[in-house]
């Protein structure tokens, strides 16, 4: 398990980069998939996950609509395009920012 602190500025960047991938999730389904993909490194609470996810709702980055899946109410997410755009945009940010944090904890790597 990573940091909250790591993990809170990464969340939105996560959750746009699943949703540009695989179209509509609903929020267990995101928490799932991203503790499949990290092999458990990464577990999104929903007291973290709920709040993101109406934040980008918010922002117009996602949008919702809501299906009846044997008699419970399941609200999907779906990102906009606007939000494949950010997601984009904020995938690349954070891998220039990984990169440039590896040649801060080992300068060796850039000469």
């Amino acid at each position: 398990m990573y940091s909250k602190e790591l993990l809170k500025g990464t969340l939105k960047t996560i959750i746009l980069k699943l949703l540009s991938a695989n179209g509509q999730m609903y929020g267990y389904e995101i928490t799932q998939k991203v503790k499949v993909l990290t092999n458990d490194k990464i577990q999104l609470t929903e007291g973290a996950l709920y709040p993101t996810l109406h934040k980008l709702e918010a922002d117009g980055l996602v949008i919702t609509h809501t299906e009846n899946i044997n008699g419970r109410k399941r609200k999907y997410y779906r990102i906009t395009a606007h939000g494949s755009g950010e997601a984009t945009a904020r995938s690349n940010e954070f891998t220039e920012f990984v990169q440039t944090m590896l040649l801060l904890l080992n300068p060796q790597l850039g000469k």
